[in-house]
């Protein structure tokens, strides 16, 4: 596979931290079984291409695939496109598509299907791939039916990233062309390429997946049933682990405090890897639209007011770093050479007097992300320390479904997310800071509302660099003025732990974790 050397040096390996070794390598795949997981908390739809919340790519990561995945090490792999090359200006991608491959309703998956995910679905519904197209693509055809060409109007160093399992999940052209994506009865009855279909919904407590016999793998999926248990309670979750009703747990099913007890189990694994495509930043979400968020200065009293380090020691117990800029410090273009805010409530209270903004005169709603009590912490937490600098606060409680749509909508006054970050800032933090992606529809976007022309004109920069020291000079002056503006409140990386029975093999074997297709996952019977 041909690939252009500024390309080749761009895939940057990040290392995960393994606390139990892996299956012995002596160990021979068996197949059948039923695995038993947690979807936390359920979510709203299982159509990856609408929504890209974490439970929804979780489930949905065994229904549709993307044309590549990526190693821990952020190599490039095959998935539905089986090779690629890259021209040597950087300007032409071939990818080559596997051949043999069905949809679950039998179809045929061809070069169709990929071309209308592109250039039709993902443009209208996805806010990273509609970014990227209208930016950087001028064509996509096909010059034969196992080819699709990406011509693109100037280079784009993150393109190759681009094309995982939530950037990229292909759709049916057949099953969605001509109709409203968003209302499409198929959300609710998806239709993949996949190891696994989807056999039963019963909301509220399961959703059963069972083998794709037609599965493009020789001999695979291994697993014969793959069940996401719906436990709204974290003690519950916790239990379930522990009695065996459940044999793998991702990160954020459990409390930390559980996470150290339920690691120290007889037969038991854990690790922190499969989080490299992701490296999760945790950020607070206030509305620029409304005061006292549109105060630069106000945002930025905030900041000092609120004790990140706390947040990470006691409410995330030690699982999580203080964030410093919008790019993790594990990703590509890093620098910590950036506005500093640390935990002074002097300072805090002298800034917020110098805004001009009067608290007491502002209620805030502030609005959890609804994925566990953890988050409900940070939450109340932060309300406290509004409070200490005058305002009036009050915890507004949401479901998954209204949450995403209060931030798709605009309607919050403060709120928190986390980035997945996608092995490039281009891919991963731009879309959060680019007045270009000020779009309702998606609560992965600019849903702040921010507009700085500079930031615009440096992302788009760096992301056009052939060059690599230009890159890395562009993106440490964004860094610079994003963490002097805040357009969001950073809070800190997330380390994630995914525990699992021993029994379970081959769980967690790229840089996308658990989210890849679990087609070579097996159970020792």
């Amino acid at each position: 596979m041909k690939k252009s050397s500024r390309l080749i040096a761009g895939l940057v390996g990040l290392a995960g931290l393994t606390f139990a070794a892996a299956a012995g390598a002596q160990e021979k795949p068996t197949s059948g079984g039923t695995l038993n997981m947690i979807a936390q908390p359920e979510p709203p739809t299982l159509m990856v291409g609408l929504n890209t919340q974490g439970p929804t790519l979780y489930v949905g990561g065994q229904i549709y695939q993307g044309l590549l995945s990526y190693g821990k090490d952020l190599s490039l792999q095959p998935s539905l496109a089986k090779a690629w090359e890259v021209s040597e200006d950087g300007l032409t991608y071939t990818f080559t598509l596997q051949e043999g491959v069905k949809w679950h309703d039998g179809k045929p998956f061809t070069v169709d299907d990929v071309i209308f995910t592109a250039d039709k679905f993902l443009r209208e519904a996805h806010p990273r791939w509609r970014y990227i197209v209208n930016t950087y693509v001028e064509s996509i055809t096909s010059p034969s039916p196992d080819k699709v060409v990406f011509k693109l109007k100037r280079p784009f160093s993150a393109f190759l990233y681009a094309f995982e399992l939530s950037s990229f999940p292909v759709v049916p052209k057949h099953i969605y062309d001509g109709t409203d994506y968003r209302t499409n009865p198929a959300n609710n009855t998806p239709i993949g390429t996949g190891p696994f279909k989807l056999k039963e919904w019963k909301r509220g407590s399961y959703i059963h997946l069972v083998k794709n016999e037609d599965y493009w793998k020789p001999g695979l999926p291994r697993i014969d049933e793959l069940y996401f248990r719906i436990i709204p309670d974290a003690a519950s979750r916790a239990v379930a682990f522990e009695k065996g009703t459940v044999d793998v747990l991702r990160g954020g099913d459990v409390e930390g405090f559980e996470v150290r007890r339920l690691s120290k189990l007889d037969g038991v694994q854990t690790t922190t890897d499969g989080w490299e495509m992701y490296s999760p930043l945790a950020f607070i979400e206030w509305n620029l639209r409304r005061p006292p968020f549109n105060n630069k200065l106000a945002r930025k009293a905030i900041m000092h007011a609120i004790d990140r380090d706390f947040i990470v020691r006691n409410i995330w117990f030690g699982l999580g770093k203080t964030a410093v800029s919008p790019f993790a410090s594990t990703t590509r273009f890093f620098t910590d050479d950036v506005v500093k805010y640390p935990f002074d409530m002097a300072k805090a209270k002298e800034l917020l007097a110098q805004s001009g903004i009067k608290p007491q005169e502002h209620t805030i709603r502030v609005m959890p992300i609804p994925y566990g009590a953890q988050w409900d912490r940070t939450a109340e937490y932060v309300k406290q320390q509004l409070e200490q600098l005058g305002f009036k606060a009050e915890l507004v409680s949401i479901d998954a479904g209204g949450w995403s749509k209060a931030v798709s909508d605009w309607d919050f006054d403060l709120t928190f997310n986390y980035t997945y970050q996608y092995g490039d800032p281009a891919l991963g933090v731009a879309r959060h800071y680019l007045s270009s992606n000020i779009i309702k529809g998606t609560p992965f976007a600019n849903n702040e509302g921010y507009e700085n022309p500079v930031v615009d004109e440096l992302f788009l920069k760096a992301a056009s660099a052939v060059d690599e020291a230009e890159a890395k000079a562009a993106y440490a002056e964004a860094q610079k003025i994003i963490t002097d503006d805040m357009p969001l409140g950073l809070l800190f990386e997330q380390r994630n732990v995914t525990i699992w029975r021993d029994k379970v093999k081959e769980l967690v074997r790229t840089g996308i974790g658990v989210n890849e297709s679990m087609d070579e996952t097996w159970i020792a019977q």
